[in-house]
């Protein structure tokens, strides 16, 4: 059973709001003490897949789950799915707007970065359906 299991919705193109969620699931692992370094990698991965699913997807969800030895993050949007993987996973490579990159973000490092931080990344993604990100965290070392 876990210890915590939170859903937060993020909508497209809203960035008033963008980085809501992420800051409340580091207020919660602050909550429980967790680790500050492992607080510190879940909260970027946190941070760049919502900031994703605003400005590349129709919208999607973010589900939030502490359990007695590991944080998971499990992303899911609606459309329109990624291409190339491959090319999607390279530094640098984005398909932001030039208004989304005028406004500081796109830059092509957001899936690179989770995968860093995360102790366990998979994506999945279906060209016009969705894409589905999981993310795995240990509490100890």
């Amino acid at each position: 059973m876990p210890l915590i299991n939170e859903r937060y919705d993020v909508k497209k193109d809203d960035f008033v709001s963008a980085g809501e969620a992420s800051a409340k699931i580091k207020r919660t692992l602050k909550k429980l003490g967790a680790d500050p370094v492992v607080m510190r990698r879940v909260s970027v991965c946190a941070y760049e897949v919502e900031l994703n699913l605003i400005i590349h997807s129709l919208g999607g969800c973010i589900d939030f789950t502490v359990d007695s030895d590991q944080v998971t993050l499990l992303v899911t949007d609606i459309g329109p799915g990624i291409p190339d993987l491959d090319l999607a996973m390279s530094e640098g490579w984005s398909t932001a707007s030039e208004e989304v990159r005028n406004m500081g973000f796109g830059a092509g490092m957001g899936l690179p970065n989770m995968k860093r931080n995360a102790d366990a990344f998979e994506i999945q993604s279906t060209v016009g359906v969705s894409t589905t990100i999981l993310m795995k965290f240990k509490l100890a070392a």
